[in-house]
């Protein structure tokens, strides 16, 4: 592994979102492919942070800016893939679902999704399922993942699921759920795919229904 994609690994592993541009931008300088800056870099390091979060030695603040690192040298990295048409690990449209106007988890699962290498899609808050169903014949997203915070809202998981159904759209797409009082039971009993706790295991799902 060069040096610079060392540091690159490192950096997102210690959340230094300007050394990581920095380091990002010297190794698409020196004419480093973007495919390894992308795998062996960041994909690597959001990975190792994955692990450290599920051992408890990383916790959602740790998590928060590694991903802002890894977004920061992405985002310099992207037109560099995008000519070389490297392949994203899948695509998924993200969204916190009507009438809930939480972000935070939402945010951070979408992070760590685009540091494991996957296009994101990501709606907002508050997301009508109108909007999930255009989302999906727009983008033709394989994932769509729902969000959401509160008791009051959960329900409206159920209700997108039946209008992508009702669309004739649910056999083009797998859906995972995610937020604080939802469970692997009440995912089955909506009809999603799966459940995740964390933004960290949402990677994980994520990549088992994609494979």
């Amino acid at each position: 592994m060069s040096t610079l994609i060392s540091d690159i690994y490192n950096n997102i592993l210690e959340g230094q979102k300007a050394k990581a541009a920095e380091n990002v931008k010297a190794a698409l300088e020196q004419g480093i492919n973007p495919e390894t800056i992308l795998n062996e870099g960041m994909v690597a390091a959001m990975g190792e942070v994955g692990r450290l979060f599920e051992e408890g030695e990383y916790f959602v603040p740790e998590m928060l800016v590694s991903a802002r690192a890894m977004q920061e040298g992405m985002a310099l990295l992207k037109p560099a893939l995008a000519k070389g048409n490297v392949q994203a690990t899948g695509s998924v449209i993200i969204g916190t679902v009507k009438g809930d106007l939480h972000d935070i988890g939402k945010n951070l699962v979408g992070m760590m999704l685009e540091g494991a290498a996957f296009e994101v899609h990501d709606l907002g808050t508050d997301v009508s399922a109108e909007k999930f169903i255009d989302a999906i014949q727009s983008t033709g997203a394989q994932i769509v993942a729902m969000s959401a915070l509160l008791t009051t809202t959960m329900g409206n998981m159920k209700t997108t699921i039946q209008a992508i159904e009702a669309a004739g759209l649910r056999g083009k797409v797998k859906i995972m759920v995610g937020g604080a009082p939802l469970s692997d039971q009440y995912a089955a009993q909506i009809g999603a795919d799966g459940y995740s706790p964390d933004a960290s295991r949402a990677v994980v799902l994520a990549k088992s229904l994609v494979g």
